[in-house]
Parts: C-alpha cells; structure tokens; sequence
C-alpha cells in the first residue's frame, strides 16, 4: 500500500472529467438528438460547460443560484442560444427538446476504466461522489455508467459548490471520519489543492480531457510534488491498495 494512503478509509470523486467522459458524452449524445444539424457539438458542449464552471464558482464564493444543476443547465442552455454563434438553434428547439437536452448530463459514460477500477476501490473502503452534481443527476449517471458508489455527496446535499469549505469538511463529516482519513480523488488540481488544505489526502488522476496545460507537471509529494499519490487510472490506484 501507499504510504501516504495507509489510514485513509473512504475515497471521494470529483465526477465529471474524473469518472466520467463528459466532453465526449454530451457532444456525441447532441449530434444523435440533431442528426439535420451540421454543428461543432464539441464547442457548444464545451461552451456549455465553462458556463457551468463560471456559475459554480460564483456560487461557491457566495454568490447566488441554484444548487440543481440541471436548473443551471437549462439557464445557461437559453443564455446560448441569445448568443450571435448560436441563435440560429433557437428558434429550432423547443421547451421539451430542451429539456431532453439538458438530461444529456445524467447519462454521461465512464472512461474504460471506471467500472473495474471503482468495483475494485469498493471492495478496499468506501467509495463516494464529492461532485458539484446534483444528488438525482449523479444517480441517474452512476445506473447509466455501471458506478457503484456507496454514497452521494452533492451540490444539493451539502448545499454549496466546490471549492467551498462546506463540500470537503461536510463529506468528511457525515462519513463520521477526520478529513485525513478521507482522500479526494479528482483529474483537477484545484479541487485537490482546495481539499488538502482541509486536511484531506489527495489523488490525482490523469484524464486526457483534464488540465490539459498542467497535468504533466502534477507530481507525488515522494517526487516534491503537492499531491499524495499520481495514477493514470483507477485500477492502477485500487492496486495501490
């Protein structure tokens, strides 16, 4: 086992980008539900999701919102199609295939090792969501992708976003664990530095979607690094184990 890792009981998962291909997910899933467009589903789905980004944040930081994301996907979904790039949607899609849309996010796919990987976590400590998701949205994906979480923990549950206290402490708190003894598990480095600054272990995952521009200089703390274990995937790190 890692070191690093010897006391930790229950791992939690940042989800989208760490357990699950979101860009791919939804970009495909829209060129399926509009066939007669010609569109770059990839930027609409990645402006789509920096307004995500942008809105979590602020909430995060105080600002006001909803804690359901799939409210937020529909503001931010009729925000777009105001935009000069893509008012041409607008008039096309109605309330109902806006609707079917923005439920595009609760059937996102794992990347070709979560399954195995989370199955075999499971069978080492408690295995949870630490998502910015909403508490319906993150069950719907866990039945969609094949994810056997123990436990939920989300935008709507603790009542804020990530990087705010009240995600990282609140888990720690309601698995009844000293935030040490839990590790956050995330493709992003600014959600593991925010929980190790609360006292969590921190794992970092390399997705290839993810800190496209940072990723490779992410390095363990055994090699003077900020994080305490680096793995390419979730088999690799229930191996650890």
């Amino acid at each position: 086992m890692a070191d690093s890792l010897r006391n930790v009981e229950a791992f939690v998962f940042d989800v989208f980008g760490t357990v699950v291909d979101w860009r791919g997910s939804v970009s495909s899933a829209l060129r399926e539900l509009n066939p007669n467009l010609d569109e770059d589903w990839v930027a609409f789905t990645d402006e789509w999701r920096q307004g995500y980004y942008r809105t979590t944040r602020n909430i995060a930081g105080g600002g006001g919102g909803s804690t359901n994301v799939d409210v937020i996907h529909r503001e931010l979904l009729n925000e777009m199609l105001k935009t000069e790039r893509w008012t041409h949607l607008d008039d096309q899609w109605d309330d109902q295939h806006r609707k079917k849309l923005c439920l595009l996010w609760h059937n996102l796919n794992g990347w070709p090792d979560t399954t195995k990987g989370l199955y075999a976590l499971k069978k080492k400590a408690i295995i949870g969501t630490l998502s910015n998701g909403s508490a319906r949205l993150l069950l719907d994906m866990a039945k969609h992708a094949d994810i056997p979480w123990d436990i939920i923990f989300s935008g709507d549950i603790l009542n804020s976003y990530k990087p705010n206290p009240k995600m990282y402490l609140g888990a720690a708190e309601r698995l009844s664990l000293t935030p040490d003894k839990v590790a956050m598990v995330a493709a992003h480095i600014y959600d593991l530095r925010a929980a190790a600054g609360h006292g969590m272990k921190t794992v970092y995952v390399r997705r290839p979607t993810e800190d496209v521009d940072q990723q490779d200089s992410v390095k363990p703390k055994s090699e003077g690094g900020e994080v305490d274990v680096v793995v390419s995937s979730f088999v690799e790190l229930a191996e650890l184990l």
